[in-house]
């Protein structure tokens, strides 16, 4: 009897095929959230150009993230009863729209319904393009990795693009920001074409790990509520850390504005790092362990953010962008396999309202550095992470995925 080898050719075409639709979800991933990472790059302009207080500043942060915590749960339900492919290049175009409007208004009223309108369709996006991507991925913790990675690079992207852009033209120059959007469209477009998006996956946990079939499982509901306590401790976390890391290097360094620039940059592009580290460390360690050991590693690292002075800082805002994307696509696939009845619902919650929530502490966060120092205002967040530590203690691999 013979048997047939796969010969390495072949095996690369396979891998292509299985690939190639993943990377251009990343690189729609990237477009759409360059207008996540966009608004807070926004904020020293708005500061310099329009005399805005740190309050009103944080205010538009929170327009932008206040819609998308409310409508992305709701998003994710529909996306648990229906495939709705066609949200991903439309709610990409919305996206880039709001950010791109957002600066040539003279009314703050009317540039906070721009963001808002931006957060609508950054909130969109997101369950339906995680329901695609973990078929694509099928199960792979790494493959799901690199999928964040490309919303991880639009966030380091952003705040690149809103200086050259914003410090040549000023905020009028913003109908500029919605090439990405427009280029992310046509990507998302290409990769509909290439993945079977009218299909769910076989089983939660994809082929090969074990995982049995969503109808078979059930939801772990307590669970899933410490993951996503945690996940708005982190949240309030990165959000005060992107809206004022800027203003914060500035004063710290004693630099000028490309100084709070190179820090924001730190941070996205940290965060991008982290995020293909989480889930190759995930294969290797468990995914639970690695998220556990994250929010302790961010604790110390945020307190050195906000106590080490000098070009030191840069160093902790990489090690605080780390510890904070470590975990962050292990968020989503636990989620998932927490609910997955309701694989949608778990994307939307913890993409989307737990992620966003933590631009309502952004206002609050302003008013206290408006009342002391920013110093002083970001100092409650060294302690937030511990408090998602502790929320993940009792945490155990999801059913799903046990062998």
């Amino acid at each position: 009897m013979t048997t047939h080898q796969t010969a390495p050719g072949e095996r690369t075409v396979r891998r292509t095929r299985r690939n190639g639709p993943l990377a251009l979800l990343a690189t729609g991933h990237a477009c759409v959230d360059v207008y996540q990472g966009a608004v807070a790059a926004l904020v020293p302009y708005f500061v310099a150009e329009r005399a805005y207080t740190y309050a009103a500043a944080s205010g538009l942060v929170l327009a932008a993230s206040v819609l998308s915590s409310v409508v992305q749960p709701l998003f994710g339900a529909l996306t648990d009863k229906w495939a709705m492919p066609w949200l991903l290049p439309v709610s990409t175009l919305t996206g880039g729209a709001g950010v791109a409007l957002a600066g040539i208004f003279d009314a703050y009223a009317l540039s906070l319904a721009a963001v808002a309108v931006s957060g609508v369709g950054v909130a969109a996006y997101h369950p339906e393009a995680a329901r695609v991507a973990r078929g694509a991925a099928r199960g792979s913790h790494t493959a799901m990795g690199w999928f964040s990675l490309g919303g991880n690079l639009g966030f380091a992207t952003a705040p690149l693009l809103v200086s050259a852009v914003i410090a040549t033209g000023g905020l009028r120059a913003s109908p500029l920001l919605v090439v990405p959007a427009l280029a992310g469209a046509a990507v998302c477009v290409a990769a509909l074409r290439k993945t079977a998006t009218g299909t769910r996956p076989a089983a939660a946990g994809g082929p090969g790990t074990g995982g049995e079939s969503p109808a078979a499982a059930r939801d772990d509901w307590a669970s899933f509520v410490k993951l996503s306590g945690a996940i708005v401790c982190r949240s309030v976390v990165f959000v005060g850390l992107s809206t004022f890391i800027s203003l914060y290097a500035r004063q710290r360094t004693g630099g000028g504005e490309a100084s709070g620039t190179a820090a924001l940059f730190v941070l996205y592009l940290g965060g991008a790092v982290g995020t293909v580290a989480g889930g190759k460390l995930a294969t290797r360690y468990g995914r639970i362990p690695v998220v556990q050991w994250s929010y302790a590693l961010t604790v110390l690292a945020v307190a050195g953010v906000v106590l080490v002075p000098g070009p030191l800082l840069y160093v902790c805002v990489a090690l605080a962008s780390a510890g904070l994307y470590v975990p962050f696509s292990l968020h989503v696939t636990l989620g998932q396999d927490y609910l997955p009845r309701r694989m949608g619902t778990a994307s939307g919650v913890t993409l989307g309202l737990t992620v966003s929530i933590g631009g309502l502490a952004g206002p609050l966060l302003g008013a206290l550095a408006d009342a002391t120092t920013l110093q002083t205002a970001l100092a409650p967040l060294i302690g937030l992470p511990a408090v998602g530590r502790l929320l993940l203690r009792s945490l155990r691999e999801p059913a799903l995925s046990r062998p």
